[in-house]
């Protein structure tokens, strides 16, 4: 993967912008949509991840949860780099396309989406494993070793990711169209089909990682679910719901763009031999630009959407949310009480029936 195929809302996006706008694959319909839908996903995924962070420091202060509450940190601080990008695009689209920031600036923020897409996947795919085993093998999932357990699957995740995104923020991220506008992550340069091919081999990599960690995480609920058949109404109602949150998310906000982006990056690519050739009608290939686009806005969703599955994840985290949120309606404000009360829990967790705490 080259860096002047990625695109301008993650760095896989490829969008050929030759000489003469004509041949130029664009989807009007952005500069209108993205605006709008990015501003109020930057609202409300920094307020959201905001408050999940002081939950976090409160449950820290409670030592309640353990090893969970690491990829907990670690995914909420993806979603805000991810949060912290969103006024660039939004000020790229609402210019039409028209990048007035550095290069550097550029492949900083593009490289923010490619970061915080796929640390999500790897890290809610941490988190389901972490219910499983909290289920499945309690008194493991409550090990003395489980901080660093956690600290070690965190540091390879953001090695992976980072090491990832290393050539995209060294090479050049804009181009000047014929119009005069500066284009950020769109555009390639001219490249033989060899060099072509090793970039669609690189995006089928990455969606095939993607689908190992779809089929992981749907594997991990599954199976939770079953483990808690026999329990009481409550604690099966719960543990669908973490399945319904988790499996949502990446039905939502990651599978749409991963099924449109093999055959995106085929048509984009226009490999003329060999493997990878497609020859499309210029309708089809509009279509696939348009839906690329769409799933692009979903997969921004997922900011949002990542405190919806702490919410359903762990039992403490849900309680300390619904006992301030009680005592805000009432008047009260936030105390220490909520905080106390899981220090108490907390001093239980390796009681086998905690398993069932879910």
């Amino acid at each position: 993967m080259l860096p002047s195929t990625l695109g301008p809302t993650e760095p896989t996006a490829l969008t050929p912008l030759p000489a003469n706008d004509s041949s130029f694959l664009d989807s009007e319909f952005r500069y209108v949509l993205f605006p709008p839908v990015y501003g109020l996903i930057f609202i409300l995924g920094l307020l959201a991840n905001i408050y999940v962070l002081f939950v976090i420091r409160c449950l820290r202060e409670a030592k309640a949860m353990g090893e969970i509450r690491i990829y907990m940190t670690n995914l909420t601080i993806a979603d805000l780099l991810f949060v912290s990008a969103l006024p660039f695009w939004v000020d790229y689209y609402s210019r039409h396309g028209d990048w007035i920031y550095s290069d550097f600036m550029c492949r900083l923020t593009g490289s923010l989406f490619f970061i915080n897409t796929y640390s999500s996947i790897l890290f809610l795919g941490a988190i389901s494993v972490n219910r499983y085993w909290a289920v499945a093998r309690p008194l493991d999932a409550v090990s003395s070793d489980r901080r660093c357990r956690g600290i070690v699957i965190c540091v390879l995740i953001w090695l992976a990711i980072v090491g990832m995104s290393i050539p995209y923020l060294l090479s050049p991220g804009t181009n000047m169209d014929s119009n005069g506008k500066t284009r950020c992550f769109e555009g390639y340069q001219d490249q033989t089909d060899s060099q072509k091919k090793t970039v669609a081999a690189t995006h089928f990599g990455i969606i095939g990682m993607f689908f190992v960690m779809f089929v992981l995480v749907i594997v991990c609920n599954l199976l939770i679910v079953q483990n808690l058949l026999t329990q009481n109404p409550g604690v099966k109602r719960r543990a669908t719901q973490m399945l319904l949150a988790v499996v949502g998310v990446f039905i939502l906000c990651f599978l749409p763009h991963h099924v449109v982006q093999g055959p995106w990056v085929l048509a984009v690519l226009q490999i003329q031999d060999g493997w990878g050739h497609v020859d499309w009608s210029g309708n089809t290939l509009q279509i696939l630009n348009d839906t690329h686009q769409v799933t692009l806005i979903l997969m921004g969703l997922n900011c949002i959407l990542d405190p919806v599955v702490y919410y359903f994840a762990t039992r403490k985290f849900r309680r300390f949310i619904m006992e301030n949120l009680r005592r805000f309606v009432k008047g009260e404000g936030c105390s220490n009480t909520s905080t106390s009360q899981l220090s108490m829990d907390s001093k239980h967790q390796v009681q086998p029936v905690e398993k069932f705490k879910y």
